[in-house]
């Protein structure tokens, strides 16, 4: 039998890096002569490396969704559906957390599967914050004490303007013309505005794992109210101390709705000489049965539902997934066209601008409108 060796590339935090690792070598005993080579880059180089740039040099590659357009019109992935099973498809759509199935299912195709599924919820210190809140009015009078982080660092500035925008019933635009309703445009700058003048200027320069590590470390703070959920924080002796996480704090009058939908899905590059290999084992990771096994006893944080719904997989990381189960059911889906990620890298500098004074509200809303029409005719 002739050896086979696969190359895939990964991003570098244990959640993104362990469970593929562990999963390569798991499929290797059921394939033997297979090998599964697994690279890694940074969260912000997974957040904005072009996946055609992947595509040409990796067989196997973890996506962030709103890269689907641009590659799916590159023409750099496989088109899942025309080389899976579909009865396998179809029970794994069946099985999604939220839409993080949806999420890379463009233009009826189906360009990656999920396997890890994330949106903003809310992290707290259990010891310092007992209980979750549950309205944003309680996020800025406990913000007052100094005792709230929030990750700014782009994208995540406007991932929480996304997520707040939704949350009051006036979700972002996904096809061409105003991001969102002025009214409610101001209501959302004024309410991230609010919060940004409260909190510590050192969270400009942080991802949601820096203000986890703020959140876990020491006892300045007690909460983070939007960031996205990383589950092995709840876990004993991950940090120094454990984070519980919980549903999203509210600022409109319907409860936990709207959080910018994040996580990883598995694509396959159209370039590999393997697809139908490839294909298999993309199928076979985002499986129920490893999602809730292997995949989350290697620090994965599953997409599959029957893993976020496992007693076992759920005690681990403190009740991570039971406990925001409804925010990520009722997320929010970002715009995946083409020219989406430049609006992402643009919009995300105004943002910061509006938030560190440097230009009004109006005007950042303007910017925001012109960028994302724009971003129509790349």
């Amino acid at each position: 039998m002739t050896a086979i060796e696969l190359r895939g590339m990964t991003w570098s935090d244990p959640r993104g890096h362990d469970p593929v690792v562990a999963a390569a070598a798991a499929f290797a005993v059921q394939e033997p002569g297979v090998t599964i080579r697994w690279d890694k880059r940074s969260l912000q180089g997974f957040e904005s490396t072009p996946v055609e740039e992947l595509a040409a040099t990796y067989d196997l590659m973890v996506i962030d969704h709103p890269h689907v357009g641009a590659a799916a019109g590159a023409g750099c992935l496989l088109a899942l559906d025309q080389h899976g099973d579909a009865m396998a498809l179809t029970r794994l759509q069946a099985e999604t957390v939220g839409k993080s199935y949806a999420s890379y299912t463009l233009a009826g195709r189906q360009w990656a599967l999920p396997i890890d599924a994330a949106t903003q919820v809310q992290a707290i210190r259990p010891d310092l914050c007992p209980a979750p809140l549950t309205r944003f009015a309680d996020v800025l009078a406990m913000a007052h004490d100094g005792r709230v982080v929030w990750p700014l660092r782009p994208p995540h500035g406007l991932m929480s303007f996304f997520t707040l925008a939704a949350n009051i019933g006036a979700p972002c635009a996904v096809t061409p013309g105003p991001l969102l309703p002025r009214a409610a445009g101001l209501r959302v700058m004024a309410a991230l505005q609010a919060l940004a003048d409260l909190v510590d200027p050192a969270c400009h320069a942080m991802d949601p794992i820096a203000a986890l590590d703020a959140l876990a470390g020491g006892s300045r703070f007690a909460m983070a109210p939007l960031t996205y959920l990383y589950a092995t924080y709840g876990r004993p002796g991950y940090r120094p101390h454990a984070i519980a996480f919980h549903d999203i704090p509210a600022l409109g009058a319907a409860g936990p709705l709207g959080s910018a939908l994040g996580g990883t899905g598995i694509a396959v590059s159209a370039r590999t000489a393997h697809p139908q290999l490839c294909t298999r084992f993309a199928l076979w990771l985002a499986s129920a049965g490893v999602q809730r096994g292997l995949y989350a006893e290697n620090n994965g944080q599953p997409g599959n539902a029957w893993a976020w719904s496992d007693p076992g997989v759920n005690a681990a990381v403190g009740g991570a997934y039971q406990q925001t189960r409804l925010t990520h059911e009722a997320a929010w889906l970002r715009p995946r066209h083409a020219g989406y990620m430049g609006f992402q890298h643009d919009g995300s500098d105004i943002l910061t601008d509006a938030l560190r004074g440097r230009i009004a509200p109006e005007a950042a809303l303007d910017a925001l409108d012109a960028r994302f029409n724009a971003s129509f005719a790349t």
